[in-house]
This record gives C-alpha cells, structure tokens and sequence, in this order.
C-alpha cells in the first residue's frame, strides 16, 4: 500500500505536466507568429468600401444613438433576475423527499424572499407600461 502511495505521489511531479506546458507554449508562440506574418504579409489597401462599418449589406443610415425606453432595459433584467431564482427550485424538486421538514421550510422561506421582491417590483411600478 505504501509503494503504491509513493508511486502515485511520484507520478504528481512537474515532470509530468511538461507536456502540457510545452503545448501551451507551442500553443502561444504559434499564435503571436501567425499573427505578426499576416500583419506583414497581408495586403494594406485602405478604400472608402472597406472603412466603412458594415451591417449585414444594409446600408447605415441615422444616428445610433437615438434615445430608447428604460423599460425594455429593466423588464430584460428582471426577467433574467426571476428566471434565475426559478432555477434554483430544480435541486429542490429532485432532493424533495430526503430534504424532509428542514427542507421545505427552507423553501418557504425562499419563496417569501422571492414573493417579496415580486410585491417591490409591483408597487415600484415596474411593469406598468403605460406612464
């Protein structure tokens, strides 16, 4: 048991990832040269067409910055906020039966917490999309 321990320690040496770090910077050095070589090799004809920001061969008109409404924004991210919390209901449905009493109390009380985030929201005026 004792020699097995030494050889499993043994193998956990810095010999053994040497390999992956001559990868790693096999890995790295190809990059930086295929990147200088195109830099250097590639054409450099700089036109009107290809300065110009492209968008899927539609051309771009008008300003992109025109104001728009806080309340896509915010309904977004409370839909992500809510969606989230609703995911950590899925551990508890599978553990349900071994997570007895103690469990669904901690359950209740999450879904407290989340009820009264839900009530804020509501009479924050969140969703009201009429203003």
């Amino acid at each position: 048991m004792v020699d097995l321990l030494k050889t499993v320690v043994a193998e956990n040496t810095a010999q053994s990832f040497l390999p992956i770090g001559l990868q790693l910077i096999f890995a790295a050095g190809l990059i930086v040269t295929l990147t200088v070589v195109t830099h250097l090799l590639g054409p450099k004809r700089r036109t009107q067409d290809k300065l110009e920001n492209f968008a899927s061969g539609i051309r771009s008109h008008g300003d992109a910055r025109q104001p728009m409404a806080i309340k896509y924004f915010l309904t977004a991210i409370l839909f992500v906020l809510f969606d989230v919390e609703v995911i950590f209901f899925y551990p508890y449905a599978v553990n349900f039966k071994s997570l007895g009493w103690d469990g669904f109390y901690a359950v209740l009380m999450f879904v407290a917490f989340f009820l009264c985030g839900f009530i804020y929201i509501i009479k924050k005026g969140a969703l009201k999309w009429e203003d």
